[in-house]
């Protein structure tokens, strides 16, 4: 079950988020829903749940510049991060929560998101969300993690913190972002929203960082598994701890680890 807090993306996470994550885990997938995306003819493309704009700049970059992008996010220092890394095109930010969208039916032939749906309270109310505000025949296009322990570093840290905090350890990493992975309740959910065939696709991509320190940085210090690892003891030797982890496992210097998502596809109606 997704908690409060896990929604929470503020004070330094934002940036530590795009410096370290984007870069790790997010930019390969961000290009993978770019080039689905660039083999359909679009005018209209609205992205939920955007983060910094990972996704926001690869479609920038892939889709025609007549192509307007209005992107959203719930949390407002997130949109303000994304802003300031810029567009090529003028694209509209916009602060939105993804359970009722501020657009009105049919405003869109395309809705993207990437890794964002875990996070929604009622993922068949958002999909409804995303099907009212597409146009007849527009393409709904997301994706999420597959299992925590088929992503290598995010599961070596979670063991990690769970050895440095036996008795409360921290599970945002398994609970939200890997917590929605069964791709037969991802199937029914968006079924159940009114779409129908949806296209379910395991893809798995690399995951490389400098060295095993960037990769604990990411992911302890620039996600909301930083307030869990904080309520409980030193964020920087929660750090260290994962660091080593990943050393012992990837080895030092550069490391390079798999990570796996679903990529889903459906069209309105």
């Amino acid at each position: 079950m997704t908690l409060a807090n896990d929604k929470v993306f503020a004070g330094s996470v934002p940036r530590l988020y795009q410096e370290r994550l984007v870069p790790l885990i997010f930019e390969p997938y961000a290009q993978d829903i770019a080039r689905r995306l660039a083999k359909r003819k679009v005018s209209r493309v609205l992205e939920i749940a955007a983060g910094t704009g990972v996704v926001t700049r690869a479609l920038d970059k892939a889709l025609d510049g007549s192509v307007t992008i209005v992107a959203t996010d719930l949390n407002p220092a997130m949109i303000e991060q994304a802003r300031s890394e810029g567009t090529r095109r003028p694209v509209e930010w916009k602060q939105a929560d993804a359970m009722s969208l501020p657009f009105e039916d049919g405003s869109f032939d395309c809705v993207v998101c990437q890794f964002g749906v875990m996070f929604f309270p009622d993922k068949v109310h958002a999909f409804s969300e995303a099907r009212r505000v597409l146009s007849p025949g527009g393409v709904f296009l997301f994706n999420v993690w597959d299992r925590i322990e088929d992503n290598d570093f995010a599961d070596v840290v979670l063991h990690a913190l769970a050895k440095l905090f036996p008795n409360d350890p921290p599970r945002f990493m398994a609970r939200t972002p890997h917590g929605y992975n069964d791709k037969r309740a991802v199937d029914q959910d968006v079924r159940a929203a009114g779409f129908t065939n949806p296209n379910i696709e395991t893809v798995a991509a690399r995951s490389v960082a400098p060295s095993a320190l960037d990769v604990a940085i990411a992911y302890c210090q620039g996600t909301p598994w930083r307030g869990e690892i904080e309520a409980r003891g030193s964020l920087e030797e929660a750090t260290r701890v994962s660091a080593r982890a990943i050393e012992e496992r990837f080895g030092s210097g550069r490391v390079d680890g798999k990570i796996q998502a679903h990529v889903v596809t459906v069209e309105a109606p």
